[in-house]
């Protein structure tokens, strides 16, 4: 099986199933001398695990994370880092009802005739799981980007119709405070309210409910991304549409730009004091990256999830042999993923951001 690994000069290679012994990371690249705070990376991993509110799957992980190689007296050593985190509470026997059937909107039918063969206890290596992994390679991409000041912060915008106000993100670390204070992480806290509620009531009436999640990086320097294959937004998106459940990616002004003109689309630029290190625009509709480069200002953007596939209802499907047959809903699962996904669409953003700042110190290193 191809595409385990993700990025270029910062790479990340994952392995292992939901219900396997472990899941892991491997990330090559990593310069030297980089502090790894393994309080930092384990902070990360409590915001994605499960288990922790009503509103979340049940299933209990602590997702310890065990750094093996890279790392000596605290920083990166220039080696490959690996890590790994133990799976503890797998429930195998949730998911022989589905061994012979494939679930709607999952993976199922897919994976058996790509492969011919599928771990179903939990989706094996297609399941949201995996993701753990990436958080903890994202954690190590994020204190590579902090000696750079470079800050990513992400929340909860919206779930179902329910759509919380623009947020100010002047103070992204005083919005970060706020997103912790609620379960659904949202930096509105009286969204955050409606948006639990209906996500408990959704869950109590068997069923799930998709959502988004709004993110900035802020302090990236001009001149990040390609201007053909390797634009910055493009390999934003493929980051993002690679997290399970993501059906949506936009940039900037997104589809609500394709309603405007031009001359109300247009980010004027200004320097000050005629510095071009001073140059910056009245407004921000390209989200930070024109031409596929990064200009310098916030790059902003925006993640869809549709909703969770298992819901605790009865759905009509096929087996492995194309009888009819019936899926029940059974298990542990999210009634919607955007809580626990924020902090995977921080990982994967610092992932793409750490690979591009590598690359631009390569271009302009063989340009000496």
């Amino acid at each position: 099986m191809a595409g385990n690994s993700f990025g270029d000069l910062f790479r990340i290679s994952t392995f292992g199933e939901s219900h396997g012994k472990a899941i892991g990371v491997i990330i090559d690249g990593c310069p030297s001398n980089i502090t790894i705070d393994e309080e930092f990376i384990q902070s990360e991993l409590d915001k994605r695990k499960p288990g922790q509110s009503k509103i979340t799957t049940q299933r209990k992980e602590s997702d310890t994370a065990q750094i093996l190689s890279g790392v000596f007296e605290g920083k990166s050593t220039g080696t490959p880092i690996a890590i790994v985190i133990p799976n503890e509470d797998q429930r195998s026997k949730d998911y022989t009802h589905i061994k012979d059937i494939f679930r709607p909107s999952h993976a199922d039918f897919t994976y058996q005739m790509k492969y011919g063969i599928r771990d179903y206890r939990g989706g094996g290596r297609s399941s949201a799981r995996e993701t753990a992994a990436r958080v903890a390679a994202g954690a190590v991409a994020k204190s590579f980007l902090n000696q750079f000041g470079i800050e990513i912060f992400a929340h909860v915008s919206g779930v179902g119709t329910i759509e919380a106000p623009n947020v100010d993100t002047k103070d992204l670390k005083a919005l970060l405070e706020l997103r912790e204070t609620n379960i659904a992480r949202c930096a509105d806290p009286a969204t955050a309210n409606e948006m639990v509620e209906f996500i408990d009531s959704v869950r109590k009436a068997g069923d799930t409910v998709g959502g988004r999640i709004s993110a900035v990086i802020r302090h990236v320097p001009v001149g990040l991304g390609d201007p053909v294959f390797d634009k910055l937004h493009a390999d934003l998106a493929k980051a993002m549409m690679s997290i399970n459940a993501v059906h949506g990616f936009e940039y900037g002004s997104g589809f609500a730009g394709s309603e405007l003109r031009g001359s109300e689309h247009n980010d004027i630029f200004v320097a000050d004091d005629h510095d071009l290190n001073r140059v910056h625009t009245h407004t921000n509709f390209s989200g930070g990256i024109q031409g596929g480069i990064s200009n310098g200002m916030d790059i902003t953007f925006k993640v869809a999830f549709k909703p969770v596939a298992t819901i605790m209802r009865d759905q009509e499907t096929v087996d492995i042999h194309g009888n009819p047959a019936i899926a029940s809903g059974k298990g542990r699962h999210d009634p919607c993923v955007v809580s626990r996904a924020v902090i995977i669409v921080e990982a994967m953003a610092a992932l793409v951001i750490a690979d591009h700042l590598l690359k631009n110190q390569s271009y302009k290193h063989a340009a000496r």
